[in-house]
């Protein structure tokens, strides 16, 4: 039997690090942090380098092929709006269930074209989580940007919160963009057409560190408009899953996610304009100190949109 002090213990650390799973994004009680660290305060910028992506084709598609890639003019101005939706379930032994999700965030961008890349202006966060959408306030105007190769692979993400916003809003928005980098797609550097399938693979850092593995479809080209659907699957690298702030780690004993969806690309535009992925699957964790097992059910929503 485990003793309570442990059993706390372990539903603290386990709920600081459930957003890893998907987004690989720290902590919502620390600045952001990614492949390498990083430190902000309200309003500073802080520019945080993204794993790097592996493209492989699988298939050419049909002819006529070409070589793909963001192709945005100087002057292209876009709107969309960014919906996310990170659910976690989890139990210890025999107790009840508990709810670690994350509140539903719908973030409006204006994005356009600027030196370091593609700068993003947000407008009104909105969520139905009452004392959260209080909070989120303030976050209206914060900026942010993607550093984009071309190919599309996004190799870094730039934050720069209003002076005005609020820990926890930032932290919620910053999980979003998070979870929004990690489901870009990126192109392989052969030509490719219509029926066309290639891999896109990247490590995902967290308190568990994942293989994330894309399969790409070309389903249908008109003109720079492209639709394409994806199959994602998540691997753990390693056995162990490392709880935050010394707290130890946990035995993987079994680890299930994958999801499939289709986006919506113009080439012109800075970001997508239609679409969206869902990820879900099941971890079982083991304490070793002290048998305790822990199992967790998450189910993650990425959205593009009006």
């Amino acid at each position: 039997m485990s003793s309570p002090v442990r059993l706390r213990m372990l539903v603290l650390a386990t709920a600081l690090t459930v957003a890893t799973l998907v987004a690989g994004c720290a902590d919502t009680s620390d600045p952001v942090t990614g492949e390498g660290d990083s430190t902000e305060s309200a309003g500073e910028e802080v520019t945080v380098p993204i794993s790097a992506v592996t493209t492989s084709l699988v298939d050419p598609g049909n002819e006529p092929r070409e070589v793909l890639g963001p192709r945005v003019a100087p002057d292209a101005s876009q709107q969309v709006t960014l919906r996310t939706d990170f659910r976690v379930q989890q139990q210890i032994d025999d107790l009840p269930n508990q709810d670690f999700s994350a509140p539903p965030l719908a973030i409006p961008l204006t994005a356009a074209l600027g030196n370091e890349g593609i700068g993003m202006t947000l407008g009104k966060v909105t969520t139905p989580d009452a004392a959260l959408a209080k909070d989120l306030g303030p976050s209206a105007g914060s900026h942010a940007g993607l550093t984009v190769d071309p190919f599309g692979a996004v190799t870094a993400l730039r934050i720069r919160p209003s002076a005005k916003a609020v820990d926890n809003a930032r932290s919620a928005i910053e999980q979003a963009l998070y979870q929004a980098v990690f489901l870009a797609v990126a192109f392989p550097k052969d030509p490719v057409g219509a029926g066309a399938v290639w891999t896109i693979r990247q490590q995902i850092t967290g308190g568990v560190t994942l293989d994330q593995v894309t399969t790409a479809t070309l389903q249908e080209r008109d003109g720079n408009r492209l639709t394409i659907g994806l199959d994602v699957s998540q691997t753990p690298k390693a056995p162990v899953w490392n709880l935050p702030n010394g707290a130890g780690m946990l035995d993987i004993d079994a680890y299930a996610s994958h999801g499939s969806g289709k986006v919506t690309l113009d080439l012109s535009l800075p970001l997508p304009v239609d679409g969206s992925v869902t990820i879900g699957g099941s971890q079982d964790l083991r304490d070793p100190k002290t048998s305790t097992r822990l199992r967790q059910t998450t189910s993650n929503l990425v959205q593009w949109g009006r």
